[in-house]
């Protein structure tokens, strides 16, 4: 018997007694996890696939270890251009030991499953600041009318040209 589980955005092919490295998952070594989302169960040519998830089928697991994955490095070079960029990740798995697949749900299918869905937190109402602009006292023409702009300067031109180039 195998099955088919999706979680961290990938799909796993597992059977009973697997140990997978999976996506890091809040939880301790030594804790129960149960997986919901079923792709497909086989059972002695039996095959159960979903649409997109198997109904009531659960995947129950036990957490080993959380630990980093290897180094990868990531490495950018454009040629001739004296560009070089190094950055190395280590990525966050969970290694998950396959206790039981259950294809029609059971009593331990109760446990909280183990991708929570992100809880949204309370949203505050956002508070709107009102300034308070000084008031611009506005003169009142009487009858004034303000100086005139002057115009910007240009050059002068000349009728010679030898002259613009002897300058």
């Amino acid at each position: 018997m195998f099955a088919v589980i999706k979680t961290g955005g990938k799909q796993y092919r597992v059977k009973e007694g697997d140990v997978l490295s999976i996506e890091k998952l809040e939880v301790q070594a030594g804790d129960e996890v149960v997986f919901d989302q079923v792709l497909l169960i086989e059972d002695e040519g039996h095959i159960l696939v979903g649409n997109p998830h198997v109904e009531n089928a659960t995947v129950k697991g036990q957490v080993v270890e959380t630990y980093k994955d290897d180094k990868v490095i990531v490495f950018k070079k454009k040629k001739r251009k004296g560009y070089r960029r190094t950055r190395g990740h280590r990525q966050l798995l969970t290694k998950v030991k396959i206790a039981a697949i259950y294809p029609e749900g059971s009593v331990e299918s109760a446990i909280k499953p183990a991708v929570k869905p992100a809880e949204k937190p309370a949203e505050e109402p956002v508070k709107t600041r009102v300034r308070k602009s000084p008031t611009k006292a506005t003169a009142v023409s009487s009858g004034e009318k303000a100086p005139a702009k002057k115009a910007p300067r240009t050059k002068k031109k000349t009728e010679n040209k030898e002259e613009d180039k002897e300058n």
